[in-house]
């Protein structure tokens, strides 16, 4: 793979909004990477719901989930550290976009800075309401 995938041609993403989502979260288990986060769901997403008068979209708690999480690596910090180090240094913020970068290989980039992930392809959960 040469050339950069946008999330939005992931089919784990469809139906969400992923530049108008926020991670509240991140942590380890194990080899898997979460996120936890406030995702906002597109009127074409099958849990879409119409928001409340006091409210402009559907915003859902979810969990994106890298299973097998070998890396990560913060741009501008201290270089490649283990997975359950670099958690620990990452804040919270909005999402400015998540793209494939090679085989196995993720930037996610936000308010939290630009973060490569080498992990297997990402998961989508939502949480029950």
């Amino acid at each position: 793979m040469n050339e950069r995938i946008n999330w939005t041609e992931l089919r784990e993403f469809a139906g969400i909004d992923l530049e108008a989502s926020y991670v509240l979260s991140w942590s380890m288990e194990r080899e898997l990477l979460l996120l936890d986060l406030d995702v906002q769901l597109l009127p074409d997403h099958p849990f879409y719901e119409v928001p409340r008068p006091s409210q402009k979209v559907c915003i859902r708690a979810a969990t994106i989930e890298f299973p097998y999480c070998e890396s990560i690596t913060i741009e501008g910090g201290d270089g490649e550290s283990s997975p359950e180090s670099a958690v620990t240094s990452l804040g919270s913020g909005r999402i400015d976009g998540l793209s494939v970068v090679a085989d196995g290989q993720y930037e996610l980039r936000g308010e939290f800075g630009n973060v490569q992930i080498t992990a297997e392809r990402p998961l989508l959960r939502l949480k029950e309401l």
